[in-house]
């Protein structure tokens, strides 16, 4: 797998996250956890070298081998802290495993060389990485990169690896070996509107073990008279790997969203001002029977509701002069205002005050005795 295809495979996986996000982005700040699963793509080791370690065997010199590998599984998890500017710094435990299809070059005489192999190379170990998170770049996702330093062990698991026929070799190992490593990290992640702090994970990793890897091995020879097999090393270098991850990761230092506004709420519309009239005789401020009724409703129904005044207001018809009418109109009104304080309704709350002959509900002319026009008005504001 080459290391073009293997950026073009990332590509493509990183892009269903980014295009399905839809929620606004925040830097990571405080303490996170990570953990992300997904397969690696080996390129193929070389096989730089095989010793023997009987006296006077040599070294089998192969430049040109190289082990096929095929897709791995590949998991991590991660403890990190967030700076709030973009910057993340953070430990990492990596576990990646490929299993070896076959092995193919040429040999020390220069002849082409093409065997089944098995077993498998399982590398793990810790990792620092330094990150950048490119906040409120591209909208809603968190595109982020980042570099790594770390230390892998890489264990041979159940190494096999020859032909068949006479003077073939055979090189089988179960051996452990440890390495420097450095990572480089392209990804993005996509935060979850209903967890703060939760987010999904996408990213691509290709990391490299540094220098060549000697492995205890034995060397099993096929003769006419039959095999035999003894003690000796080979050489591992050029070990690549390019890891796809998806996995979440939880800030405990996101800040939960605010609470939405209240609804504004409306006033409540001031209630309608009631009215009631109260009619007299012609000359007369005194109150009829029918006009106890109309104040004792009014000062009943000024208990049911939340009112701020009572207006008495008195009138007359145009049959007296406009002083005795004026007159007339305040004693009509002081009448009203008294039977309200005697149904109940405070002094303090009643404004009683007299029109005279203005106002008049029905127009007529001067000197006309309308029954209609001789009235009170009680207001409740």
């Amino acid at each position: 797998m080459t290391f073009r295809k293997a950026l073009m495979a990332g590509s493509l996986l990183l892009l269903p996250v980014a295009a399905f996000a839809q929620t606004p982005t925040e830097p990571v700040t405080g303490l996170y956890l990570g953990a992300a699963g997904g397969f690696n793509i080996k390129s193929n080791p070389n096989v730089n070298h095989i010793t023997s370690n009987l006296p006077g065997a040599g070294g089998l010199t192969t430049p040109n081998l190289n082990l096929s590998t095929g897709i791995g599984g590949a998991a991590m998890g991660s403890i990190g802290y967030g700076l709030g500017n973009g910057i993340r710094l953070e430990l990492e435990f990596d576990y990646r495993g490929n299993s070896f299809s076959r092995t193919s070059g040429n040999n020390r005489s220069g002849s082409g060389v093409s065997t089944g192999t098995s077993g498998s190379e399982k590398l793990w170990g810790p990792m620092f990485n330094a990150l950048y998170d490119f906040n409120n770049v591209i909208p809603y996702v968190t595109p982020y990169v980042g570099l790594g330093l770390g230390y892998q062990r890489a264990h041979l698991s159940d190494f096999s690896a020859g032909g068949s026929g006479p003077g073939a070799v055979t090189v089988t190992s179960n051996d452990t070996r440890a390495s420097f490593a450095v990572q480089g990290i392209l990804g993005v992640a996509y935060n979850i509107a209903e967890v703060p702090g939760l987010a999904l994970t996408a990213d691509y990793r290709i990391m490299a073990l540094t220098g060549t890897r000697t492995y205890n091995a034995g060397l099993t020879t096929t003769t006419a008279t039959g095999t035999t097999t003894r003690f000796g090393t080979f050489q591992l270098g050029h070990d690549l790997n390019n890891t796809f991850l998806f996995g979440l990761r939880y800030n405990f230092g996101a800040s939960s969203p605010p609470p939405p506004a209240p609804a504004a709420v409306a006033a409540p519309a001031p209630a309608p001002a009631r009215s009631y009239l109260v009619f007299f005789d012609w000359d007369k401020a005194t109150l009829t029977d029918r006009a106890r009724q109309v104040i004792k409703e009014a000062a009943d129904n000024s208990t049911r509701v939340q009112y701020t005044r009572i207006e008495v207001n008195g009138y007359t018809d145009t049959s007296g002069s406009p002083k005795y009418n004026q007159g007339l109109s305040v004693r009509r009104a002081q009448a009203v205002a008294g039977e309200l304080v005697k149904d109940g309704v405070p002094q303090s709350a009643i404004t009683a005050q007299g029109f005279g002959d203005t106002h008049l509900l029905v127009a007529t002319g001067p000197g006309v005795r309308e029954p209609q026009n001789r009235r009170v008005e009680i207001i409740v504001h």
